[in-house]
């Protein structure tokens, strides 16, 4: 296969968890920091599961950064959430500086209540803050039996094609589909090359960056993960396509929404004197709608059938869906644990000292199934 595999951690030695141990663990934790129970639970299986898919740029190992926000008064643990109709198929969602990941859980399901009803649900979301990553929602979606779409803006980091400096950020377009005996359609991908995340990770890490993923702060291409991160920005996916679609996530999050928008969004990891004000949208679609669901998930799956039985091209042995290589990583991490790199893994076991908790259960080797 020449595909690439999501980014599974560190090459650094690992210690493995057991996902539901890691989302206990993570519950607790967040509970202590002022967070009802509920809502720590969400936080705690958004992070894990980013993780079980191999997007561990959006997952536990951030649990540190996520709680200092909330004890700087930047990230409201206890919000009041309600949906604001604009019509039967329509809502505003004032995410209160919620964790994203509570405020857009909360949307997409408002949505979901909106498509069983009338057959289409839209939440648009402001006053939001980092929502993790975005096929969380779009797999709460399918998993429900929705189709869905799922867009958010980001905090500066790509400049608009032809410049230099920063303006939109890296953010993520996802969409999903349910099938029937077939795997889901699961799309969540980053209009740029490479997400900041992956940045930060090689430089806490002590490792280059290929060549490509981002230029200094003076415009020049660079390897050097701390130049990019020093002024620099990242670069998009496809050149001007990949910045009409971070533009295109910055209408739909921020101009449509009331949020911030070009280039407003406050950084979550430099900025600590107000609140982000990220923007998320939301889509829900019954796909009973115009042929029968049950015709709606036999022809997804002839779909998936038709894609998995194309003729392939030199190189490769087989062709995947969307989502289907992280579906399969999910499947073996719930199976073997989750691994975590010494450096991650000792920033997590710190939060649960500070508030008096008992580390999270690792070991060495893999799990047995």
């Amino acid at each position: 296969m020449l595909h690439s595999p999501p980014d599974a951690g560190s090459t650094s030695a690992r210690m493995y968890a057991r996902a539901r141990d890691a989302e206990a663990f993570a519950t607790r934790v967040v509970a202590a920091n002022g967070l009802p129970e509920a809502d720590a639970a969400i936080v705690a299986r958004c992070l894990v599961r980013a993780d079980l898919r191999g997007v561990d740029t959006h997952g536990l190992q951030y649990l540190s950064h996520y709680l200092k926000r909330v004890r700087s008064g930047l990230i409201n643990p206890r919000p009041a959430l309600a949906l604001e109709k604009a019509t039967p198929v329509a809502a505003a969602l004032d995410g209160q500086n919620a964790f994203g990941f509570v405020t857009s859980t909360f949307a997409m399901d408002g949505a979901i209540g909106m498509a069983r009803e009338f057959g289409i649900g839209l939440v648009a979301a402001r006053n939001s803050t980092h929502f993790g990553m975005a096929a969380n929602y779009v797999l709460q979606a399918v998993e429900a039996g929705y189709i869905a779409l799922v867009a958010t803006n980001a905090s500066r980091a790509m400049p608009p094609w032809g410049g230099r400096a920063a303006l939109f950020g890296t953010s993520p377009f996802a969409a999903g589909a349910p099938g029937g005996s077939e795997i889901p359609y699961v799309l969540d991908m980053s209009p740029a090359v490479a997400a900041r995340g992956k940045i930060r990770k090689a430089a806490r890490h002590g490792q280059e960056i290929p060549l490509g993923y981002a230029l200094d702060k003076e415009g020049r291409p660079t390897t050097d993960p701390n130049a990019a991160l020093d002024g620099g920005v990242v670069l998009p996916i496809g050149g001007p396509k990949g910045s009409a679609i971070s533009m295109l996530m910055d209408i739909l999050g921020g101009v449509f929404s009331g949020a911030a928008f070009a280039g407003a969004v406050a950084n979550q990891f430099e900025d600590f004197e107000r609140p982000q004000n990220v923007g998320h949208f939301f889509l829900a679609i019954r796909p009973g709608l115009f042929v029968t669901e049950e015709a709606f998930r036999a022809r997804m799956d002839e779909l998936v059938r038709t894609v998995h039985g194309a003729p392939l091209a030199e190189g490769f042995d087989e062709i995947l869906m969307p989502g289907e290589l992280e579906g399969r990583l999910e499947a073996e991490r719930l199976a073997h644990g989750v691994p975590y790199s010494a450096t991650d893994l000792a920033r997590i076991q710190a939060e649960a000292a500070a508030v008096g908790l008992a580390p999270l259960e690792v070991q060495e080797t893999p799990f047995e199934e």
